[in-house]
């Protein structure tokens, strides 16, 4: 009995955990520690249409879709760095991540944005119009596996991306990477989203999730499997945010 009792605490403080941390889009332990970061780092340097955009999204059912504004300063320093101009972007929402790349690119910088949904891109839209960058992004609506295949028919278009932005239906990650992989340029990066799955990832078989959960994050099992073992890449996964996995491309 003693032990049947021990087991079903075990469960219900896994279950506490894992509740606590889909409240929070960072995996740190302390949520004192992410607001200093937050706090410290983040939203002293925050561009103004990019905090306008993320207290709107609060208000919008499903907000938990957006990445939250420390991966967004992340992937605006990586993009810099990277001397990036062209990029892809798959999973839009309301456009933070959208927003982050377009004010990192240069003038003549680009965007191929695609999401299924373009109403969610609508409400973001007036304020990457007001921030003045909305030439720099060609969105499309539908499905992403269609509109990689047709720019993979384009010859121009294969090794011509220097990024690639993924955070879209996760059960299609690898079929995204199997079409990105010839789209972006040896050198460039592919960087995948919630590759930690709130942490689920190292997570024992009796923590509590909900089937639709459980199911995702036995896809990001597979897709970490997959990406570790590519020869034709070099990755490296950070835990910001939900984790991102950043993949360049070798050959």
């Amino acid at each position: 009995m003693e032990v049947k009792a021990d087991s079903a605490q075990l469960q219900e403080k896994s279950k506490v955990a894992l509740d606590h941390q889909m409240d929070n889009k960072s995996l740190l332990q302390s949520d004192a520690l992410y607001q200093y970061i937050l706090e410290t780092n983040v939203y002293p340097r925050e561009p103004e249409p990019l905090k306008e955009l993320r207290q709107v999204t609060a208000k919008v059912p499903w907000n938990f879709m957006a990445i939250p504004p420390d991966e967004g300063q992340f992937l605006s320093l990586l993009l810099k760095l990277m001397n990036a101009k062209n990029t892809i972007e798959i999973g839009v929402y309301t456009g933070y991540s959208l927003l982050s790349t377009a004010l990192a690119l240069p003038e003549d910088g680009k965007i191929i944005a695609m999401d299924t949904d373009r109403r969610t891109y609508e409400i973001g839209r007036p304020i990457i119009e007001k921030a003045g960058v909305a030439h720099k992004i060609d969105f499309r609506e539908g499905p992403a596996l269609p509109f990689l295949d047709e720019m993979l028919k384009n010859g121009g278009m294969q090794g011509s991306f220097d990024f690639a932005f993924v955070d879209a239906d996760k059960g299609n990650y690898l079929n995204y990477h199997k079409r990105l992989i010839d789209l972006v340029k040896i050198g460039g990066v592919i960087a995948y989203d919630n590759t930690l799955w709130k942490g689920t990832v190292a997570s024992p078989p009796e923590v509590h999730m909900n089937e639709g959960f459980r199911n995702v994050r036995l896809f990001t099992l597979e897709v970490n499997k997959a990406l570790a073992a590519d020869p034709r890449i070099e990755i490296a996964q950070i835990p910001v945010a939900d984790g991102i996995t950043l993949c360049r491309r070798l050959s």
